[in-house]
């Protein structure tokens, strides 16, 4: 039963959410996609590869280096200053540099990014409250899409892998080449959304990058702390998971189970000039 009681679907028009929401954007790794758990598989085995004199510490720590990235690589290449790959490279490089890894020349770094690139798709899922979010969004006629801070292709790619191909990326490296928090990125999104961007809500797992970002641009910034770092910030509203999503926003929630996957239609849009 819906939850007006009826049956029917609850559309999101004339319900009294933050800021009047008729349209949703959420980020894909981390919050769609478990992309910390692919991580730490990816990282295990290229560290099993060329530094199996590492224990399980040795891997962990190898996580953490990855994830934290004090190369800065993975912004400058958000900023427009590095490729995908050069940043891959350099982390590459200060990983091994970190851990007492063997030099990577260009042969072996190609193999090292085969081996990490296969052991990291095939690790790729759905976060569980991801799913049913998307769901209920769909079944209270709420348009959806992601934006994120990596190439459309290869997330629309990652999106299918996971049984969310239904999911649009509304707006990627591709369009700007530059991400998040560039606020033309969000307002790009807004725009294929269909939704003023006053009225869309953006939820994501990095405080600065996500919820502050689409805040700056006049979104409603919405952070998912869904690693439990207990932060609650003054500024930006936090949920530790996307259950905790439509409540805030003051949408119905509609039991999961059963619903369709559904969502607007991706129409391999162009990139922006």
């Amino acid at each position: 039963m819906g939850a007006s009681g009826t049956g029917a679907p609850v559309r999101a028009d004339g319900v009294g959410g933050v800021g009047g929401v008729r349209g949703v954007l959420v980020d894909v790794d981390d919050t769609l996609v478990d992309t910390r758990s692919a991580f730490r598989k990816a990282i295990g085995h290229v560290v099993a590869r060329w530094m199996p004199h590492l224990g399980d510490d040795g891997c962990a720590d190898a996580l953490q280096h990855w994830l934290l990235d004090d190369t800065g690589a993975f912004a400058a290449y958000t900023r427009g200053e590095l490729t995908f790959a050069e940043q891959r490279r350099v982390r590459a490089d200060r990983l091994h540099a970190h851990l007492g890894g063997p030099a990577l020349d260009d042969d072996g770094f190609a193999q090292w990014q085969l081996a990490y690139d296969e052991s990291f798709r095939q690790a790729w899922q759905a976060h569980p409250d991801g799913v049913a979010l998307v769901r209920r969004l769909g079944a209270l006629g709420v348009p959806v899409g992601a934006v994120t801070n990596a190439s459309g292709a290869y997330q629309r790619g990652k999106l299918a892998a996971v049984g969310l191909g239904h999911v649009p990326v509304l707006a990627s490296m591709d369009d700007l080449g530059r991400g998040k928090p560039e606020p033309a990125l969000f307002h790009l999104a807004c725009i294929r959304l269909g939704v003023p961007f006053r009225a869309v809500a953006y939820v994501g797992d990095e405080l600065d990058v996500d919820a502050r970002g689409a805040r700056d641009a006049g979104l409603v910034g919405v952070w998912l702390d869904r690693h439990g770092s207990g932060t609650l910030p003054p500024d930006v509203p936090v949920v530790r998971t996307l259950d905790a999503l439509l409540p805030m926003l003051g949408l119905p929630v509609l039991p999961a189970e059963g619903l369709p996957d559904q969502g607007l239609p991706d129409q391999g849009l162009p990139s922006a000039t």
